[in-house]
C-alpha cells in the first residue's frame, strides 16, 4: 500500500472520531444537565418542606392547638390540682389539732376545778351541746360586783335580752355574757346577788376566781380558759362594762379575719411604762422593761379586743406559766410575743362618744365601740351610755340583717 493511500484513509478516521468526540461531549453536557438538575431540585423541594412544616408549628402554637402544649397544660392543672388537695389537707389537720387542743383545754380546766371544789364546775359541764356547733364570737363582758347598774345600762341598750338574746345565739352565732368571778367570802351576799341576777337574766357567767382590780390580768385569762372550753368559737372578745358596742358592726369586722388561725385584734398601742409608785397604771416590774422612760410592747388597749380560737386556746393550756403584769392588756400583749401572731389595728373599736362616733356614723363608718379616753370607758355610763346608744348605734336592724 503507498504512503498516500494510507494517509487518506488516517484522515477519513480522523473525521469520523471527531464527530463521535463531538457527539460524546454532547450527551456528556446532556447528561451533566440533567443529573445537575436532579441535585439542585431535591434539596429545593425539602427545604420548602421544611419550611412548610416550621410555618404549620408556628400556627399550631400561635392558636394553642399543639398536643404536646395541651399536654404540658394538662400536667399544670394536675400539678395545680395536687397542691390545692395539699393545701386543703393541712388545713383540715390545722383545725383537728386546733379541735383537739380545745377539747385538752377543756378537760384541764374542768379538771382544775374538781381539785380545787370551785362552784364553776357545773357552767363547765352544761356546755356539752354547745361544743357540737359552731358559734362565731362569744364575747365577755368584764364587770365586778358594784356595777349592776352599769350591767342594767348595757341591757337596756346593746345587748339583747331574752328570746333576742337567744336568737341572737342561735342565727348570728353569737354568744353574749357579763363575766365575774365570786368574792373572797364564797357564798356571801354579794355572791347571792349576782346569783339571783343571773336567775332573772341568764346572761352571767360565773368564774373561779376571786373579783379585785389588781387581779385583772389572772381574770382575763381564767376567762379565755372558760370560755373556750364552754363554747366552740371563732373568736374571744372581752370588752368593759362601761364602752359601747356595736355587735353586726363587731362580728363583720371578725368574720372579715376567719381565714387567720391566730389573729389578735384592737386598737394597738405603746404607752410609756410607769416606775413611779402611787400613779394610775403603775408598773411593779418597770425594771424588766429597760430604762426608765421605755414604752411597752405593742398591744390592743383594754376596753376591747378580740383573739382567734388558737390563741385562747394557747392561753388554757399554759395559763399556769403565763406571766401576769399589773395591767391586763399589757399581760395579754406579753403573752403572744414570740408567737406567729397577727396585729389587726382597727381604730374603730375605740371611736370616741359623741360626736365623734356620731360623725364616723352619719360619713358611713359606723364604729365598733366608743368610750372616753379620760375615763378608760364611758364617763358616768349607766347615764350615759343610753345617749351614746342613740347617736352612735347601728340601728337594731343592722344586726339581724347581717350575715357572718
Amino acid at each position: 500500500m503507498s504512503w498516500k493511500s494510507r494517509g487518506a484513509e488516517s484522515a477519513s478516521k480522523s473525521a469520523v472520531s471527531r464527530k463521535w468526540t463531538i457527539l460524546f461531549c454532547i450527551g456528556c453536557f446532556c447528561a451533566g444537565m440533567f443529573f445537575s438538575d436532579r441535585m439542585w431540585s431535591v434539596p429545593e423541594i425539602k427545604g420548602l418542606a421544611r419550611t412548610e412544616r416550621h410555618e404549620e408549628e408556628t400556627l399550631q402554637l400561635v392558636s394553642g392547638c399543639d398536643p404536646t402544649i395541651k399536654d404540658v397544660e394538662h400536667e399544670q392543672k394536675d400539678v395545680y390540682g395536687e397542691v390545692s388537695k395539699t393545701h386543703h389537707a393541712i388545713h383540715t389537720l390545722d383545725k383537728k389539732i386546733s379541735n383537739l387542743e380545745m377539747e385538752l383545754a377543756a378537760a384541764r380546766a374542768a379538771q382544775e376545778s374538781i381539785l380545787n371544789g370551785s362552784p364553776i364546775v357545773e357552767n363547765l359541764k352544761i356546755p356539752e351541746t354547745r361544743k357540737k356547733r359552731k358559734y362565731l364570737m362569744v364575747v365577755g363582758i368584764n364587770t365586778a360586783f358594784s356595777s349592776r347598774k352599769r350591767r342594767d345600762s348595757v341591757r337596756a341598750t346593746w345587748m339583747p335580752q331574752g328570746d333576742k338574746r337567744k336568737k341572737l345565739e342561735e342565727e348570728k352565732g353569737i354568744v353574749i355574757r357579763f363575766v365575774i368571778g365570786h368574792s373572797a367570802t364564797s357564798g356571801g351576799i354579794l355572791d347571792r346577788a349576782v346569783e339571783a341576777e343571773d336567775k332573772k337574766h341568764g346572761d352571767i357567767l360565773r368564774l373561779d376566781h376571786v373579783e379585785g382590780y389588781l387581779e385583772l390580768s389572772a381574770k382575763t385569762k381564767i376567762f379565755f380558759a372558760t370560755a373556750v372550753a364552754s363554747w366552740d368559737a371563732d373568736f374571744y372578745v372581752k370588752v368593759d362594762d362601761d364602752v359601747h358596742v356595736n355587735i353586726g358592726t363587731l362580728g363583720a369586722t371578725l368574720a372579715r379575719h376567719r381565714s387567720n388561725p391566730r389573729v389578735y385584734i384592737g386598737c394597738m398601742k405603746s404607752g410609756p411604762v410607769l416606775a413611779r409608785k402611787g400613779v394610775r397604771y403603775h408598773e411593779p416590774e418597770y425594771w424588766k422593761f429597760g430604762e426608765e422612760g421605755n414604752k411597752y410592747f405593742r398591744h390592743a388597749t383594754g376596753q376591747l379586743y378580740a383573739i382567734s380560737k388558737d390563741l385562747a386556746t394557747y392561753i388554757s393550756i399554759n395559763q399556769h406559766v403565763l406571766h401576769k403584769y399589773a395591767n391586763e392588756d399589757v399581760s395579754l400583749g406579753s403573752w403572744f410575743i414570740g408567737l406567729d401572731v397577727e396585729q389587726i389595728d382597727d381604730r374603730r373599736l375605740c371611736c370616741g362618744t359623741p360626736p365623734d362616733c356620731e360623725w364616723k356614723a352619719q360619713a358611713g363608718n359606723v364604729c365598733v365601740a366608743s368610750f372616753d379616753w379620760s375615763c378608760s370607758g364611758i364617763c358616768k355610763s349607766s347615764e350615759r351610755i343610753k345617749e351614746v346608744h342613740r347617736r352612735c348605734g347601728e340601728g337594731e336592724n343592722a344586726l339581724w340583717n347581717a350575715v357572718f
